[in-house]
Parts: structure tokens; C-alpha cells; sequence
């Protein structure tokens, strides 16, 4: 019977599984009844290259052995769960596209030129991309492009985010993808009102223009508020997150669906049934 129930578990493989988000990512996956860890990655060099993951972790073996070679995991995985940086998670949605395998990103920081690539490999299988894998960041971004849509230009659109110290990009992808539901429902593209450097002196704020603001400072998971800002009145949309796992459950939820999806991109809206 166990040897059958885990015949139907998708196959897991993390990427990135020393970082702290690789490390919930593989909790995630042994929480969850619909799906099975059978591959963990890490850069070339690391030093637990060659060890079984449960015992790098610091317990138990689990069977797991980390490799430096993404093409071999991803080749016996049926979703991979990818939050790296740019450069890696561009071949691992290559890969991905060859062996099949539904392609799950968290990574922010993605160029242009990464974009292109990795719509390119979701012709081939399906790729869920998103700034955030939370239940209510998601119906935050439903939120806030239909608030844009219903206000007119009268009332100024900012977005204010806070994350930890050790946070390396800014704005976070969390608040571009706000910042793209606002345009969207302004039926803009965000690339031509987005306004992200104020210092000195600026003169006005252009009309129209959707502002961000990036804070960092002690541990903080993240904070996102979307700021409408009209002639007497302001409607603030807020999404507090106090613990990482809630990005962990859902990117496996986010797995789960993808496993069954056409090829295509797709984000935690499409998921959840949002859109």
C-alpha cells in the first residue's frame, strides 16, 4: 500500500535546498501527502555536495544524495521547485523543458532577457512565476487591480514594502507584482508609469505615476501596502506575513497544479483560480 501511495506522489526536486527558503521548500514537500523529495541541488563546490540532504540537514538520512548537476534531478522529477538566482533558474527552466517537468519560480531579480528565455521554455511545459506564493498576496494583487480600475486618475497609486536586512533586491517582486495588477487594472504598462527613485529635489509627482518605496530592517518576513491616495481620503490594501512557510505550502501547491497544466506561464492567480 505505501509502496502504491507513493507511486501516485509527484516528484519533487528543490533547488538551491541549503538556502533558507530550499530548506522550508523541503518541508513543504515532506508535509504533504501528494508529493515525494527525490532530488536536491546545490551550486558546484558546496559543501554538501555528495551528502545525503537529511544528513547535511543536521538528522536522518533521507535517501536524498545533493547533487551539483540539475540535469540529472531534474530528469526524474515531475515539478521542481526553484528559488535561486537569475542565472540558474534560466537553465533550470531549459531543463525543465526537456525533461518535462513543471518548472515552479520564486526567483526575483530576473532580467529582460531572462523573461524571453524562460518563455521560451514554458512552450514546453508549464511554469508557474510569481513574486509571492501566499493565499493573501494573491487575492491582495486580485484587490488591487480591480480598486485601480474602479478609481480614476484622482487618486495616486504607491506601493510601500518592507523586508529584512538581508533582502538583496528592491523593489521586491512582491510589490512589482502589485505594481503590475495596479497597471493593469489602469490599463497601462507598468514599464511606463513606475517611479522608483525620488532623492532631492524632484519636483511633483507626475500624474498617473505608481511609486514604490523599499524599507529594510531586522527580520521582518514582509510587509506590503498598496496606498490610493485621492483628494480627502486614502484606501490602503495591507498584507502582513509572519512566517516563511506560507510561501513554502503554497509553491508546492503551485507544483501540484502546474504537474497537471498544459505547457504555458502561469502565476499563483491561475493557481488559486483568481484570474
Amino acid at each position: 500500500m505505501r509502496e502504491a501511495a507513493m507511486a501516485d506522489q509527484v516528484k519533487i526536486t528543490v533547488t538551491g535546498v541549503s538556502g533558507r527558503m530550499g530548506q522550508m521548500l523541503v518541508q513543504a514537500v515532506a508535509e504533504n501527502d501528494a508529493t515525494v523529495l527525490t532530488g536536491a541541488t546545490e551550486r558546484p563546490g558546496h559543501p554538501w555536495i555528495g551528502q545525503d540532504l537529511g544528513v547535511a540537514l543536521g538528522g536522518a538520512a533521507l535517501g536524498v544524495i545533493v547533487e551539483d548537476d540539475p540535469l540529472e534531478a531534474i530528469a526524474r522529477s515531475g515539478a521542481v521547485l526553484d528559488f535561486t538566482a537569475p542565472k540558474p533558474t534560466v537553465e533550470h527552466a531549459g531543463l525543465c523543458a526537456q525533461a518535462g517537468a513543471a518548472h515552479v519560480i520564486g526567483t526575483t531579480g530576473l532580467s529582460s532577457e531572462d523573461a524571453a528565455a524562460i518563455a521560451a521554455a514554458a512552450r514546453h511545459t508549464s511554469i508557474v512565476q510569481a513574486g509571492n506564493y501566499s493565499l493573501g498576496v494573491n487575492l491582495l494583487t486580485v484587490l488591487t487591480q480591480r480598486v485601480a480600475k474602479a478609481l480614476d486618475l484622482d487618486f495616486d497609486i504607491e506601493v510601500v514594502e518592507m523586508h529584512h536586512k538581508h533582502k538583496v533586491d528592491a523593489p521586491s517582486g512582491t510589490a512589482l507584482m502589485l505594481g503590475e495588477a495596479a497597471a493593469a487594472g489602469r490599463g497601462v504598462a507598468l514599464e511606463d508609469v513606475s517611479d522608483r527613485a525620488r532623492d532631492g529635489i524632484t519636483g511633483e509627482r507626475t500624474p498617473g505615476a505608481i511609486g514604490f518605496a523599499a524599507l529594510r530592517g531586522g527580520d521582518v518576513v514582509g510587509e506590503h501596502d498598496v496606498i490610493f491616495a485621492g483628494p480627502g481620503e486614502r484606501l490602503i490594501l495591507r498584507h502582513i506575513a509572519s512566517d516563511r512557510m506560507i510561501f513554502a505550502r503554497g509553491a508546492v501547491k503551485a507544483a501540484l497544479w502546474a504537474r497537471a497544466a498544459k505547457p504555458g506561464q502561469y502565476d499563483m492567480v491561475d493557481v488559486l483560480g483568481l484570474s
